[in-house]
């Protein structure tokens, strides 16, 4: 009987969160209340909350109480992306572009249609490319510091599929992987698909706290690191060579497969050497050609020991056999003619005039950002809930991320992530603008 009431009591729960008879940002009565309100043991109280929680609409808070989320806005790990209303500003996503690229694949078009290589890109490439392209991405590797063979670079469809072959190839269901406390979502989704248990790293300054990486490699086996060195998503920060050096000495005294996610690296001037530098024969690098030549391209590259190469071939060919023909060969192309350092170049001064906005719209708000980045994090002030905040905002006509979906620790802090590249500089303005005021409504 019990179990029949703890059933119906979360089938109405959730009907009145659905139909908006409990909005968003309720809170709801505590485990005992609810328990004494409906007849219940303590524990049965705390599986309905439980399931409600699982099914994405309530979050439960450490010393502040259960609250009703705002459904629509749930962008956690495994959400799609959705396309959105033509006028609504997207500060969601980043998909940053320059004027005349469109200009520039018209052109790279025509290019291949004139040359003499048509037959050979419509038929299936090698898992790992064509060796003249896998050299033509170690060239471009060279430029950002990492000197490597071309028999040790794989292309890729995008960073998120060489993430997700190199977990498949070298990860198995149930390994522990510790990455930030606030990471890639994509990870996240490869974690939840791939069965990996992720270990939160609070952050300690420009990188995450090596003390604890230390103190948990002591008392679990780890197998593996995810970082994001250089421009990490979504804080901004770009590790100083001597914590890069001792976050390498762990993962050789632990024997830790580093993952590094090089997707923003080109946005950084000057940064010190990759972790793939200072430690080849441990760690796995992948980037792409999403954020600094287009999101539509589909190609990127992975740089892994010798050991490992042949694993991630069978990994290409589980997933995509090899690569589309027609944008490597492009990719190429403009990797050899130097568009693709000058698209980058032209990106961070891009970057740059929109942090400059960030700086004046948000100025005291306490963001935290990179000077040449595509994004900012703005913590919001306390007893103000991430949640509604997003809510008021869509309401206005622009959308943003909350932390949920960066969050890999129980605790998700009250924060906006606000993608920068997406909207035209005088479009940013006036929604940072909007952020600002709905967040000061918020909060009062």
């Amino acid at each position: 009987m019990a179990e029949a009431r703890y059933k119906q009591l979360v089938d109405e729960l959730a009907a009145e969160i659905r139909d908006g008879r409990l909005p968003p940002g309720t809170r709801l009565p505590t485990h005992r209340k609810l328990a004494e309100r409906h007849g219940l043991a303590l524990v049965t109280a705390s599986r309905v909350y439980a399931e409600l929680e699982a099914m994405g609409l309530v979050s439960g808070e450490v010393g502040r109480g259960t609250f009703v989320r705002e459904a629509s806005l749930r962008m956690g790990p495994g959400a799609e992306q959705r396309a959105l209303p033509a006028d609504l500003v997207d500060l969601n996503f980043n998909y940053p572009a320059l004027p005349g690229q469109a200009e520039l694949l018209r052109g790279a078009l025509r290019q291949l249609a004139a040359g003499g290589e048509l037959e050979a890109i419509l038929r299936y490439a090698p898992h790992g490319g064509r060796m003249h392209e896998r050299a033509c991405f170690a060239r471009h590797l060279a430029s950002r510091g990492l000197t490597v063979e071309s028999s040790n670079v794989l292309i890729v469809d995008g960073t998120q599929h060489g993430l997700a072959v190199t977990a498949m190839a070298l990860l198995q269901p149930g390994d522990v992987v510790a990455v930030d406390a606030l990471t890639y979502p994509g990870f996240k989704v490869l974690a939840e698909a791939h069965k990996l248990e992720l270990a939160p790293l609070p952050a300690a300054g420009q990188g995450p706290d090596l003390d604890v990486l230390e103190r948990l490699c002591a008392r679990r086996r780890v197998r593996a690191i995810y970082a994001m060195p250089t421009m990490h998503n979504p804080l901004g920060w770009v590790m100083g060579t001597s914590r890069r050096k001792r976050l390498v000495a762990i993962a050789r005294r632990h024997g830790l497969l580093v993952i590094e996610d090089a997707a923003y690296a080109f946005l950084a001037d000057d940064p010190p050497a990759p972790l793939a530098a200072l430690a080849p024969e441990t760690t796995v690098y992948v980037s792409g050609l999403s954020k600094n030549v287009a999101t539509g391209l589909r190609v990127g590259f992975v740089a892994a020991p010798d050991a490992w190469v042949p694993k991630l071939e069978r990994a290409i060919r589980a997933t995509t056999w090899c690569t589309p023909g027609v944008t490597t060969a492009i990719a190429c192309s403009w990797l050899e003619d130097g568009t693709v350092e000058r698209l980058e170049s032209q990106k961070r001064q891009d970057a740059s005039a929109r942090q400059a906005i960030v700086g004046e719209v948000l100025a005291g708000m306490g963001c935290i950002r990179h000077p040449s980045s595509y994004f900012a994090w703005l913590p919001l002030p306390e007893e103000t809930r991430a949640d509604l905040v997003a809510a008021a905002l869509m309401r206005e006509g622009v959308s943003v991320s909350t932390a949920e979906p960066f969050a890999t620790s129980k605790h998700v802090p009250h924060a906006l992530r606000l993608a920068l590249g997406s909207v035209g500089l005088d479009g940013l303005r006036s929604a940072l603008g909007t952020v600002r005021r709905v967040v000061e409504e918020q909060s009062f």
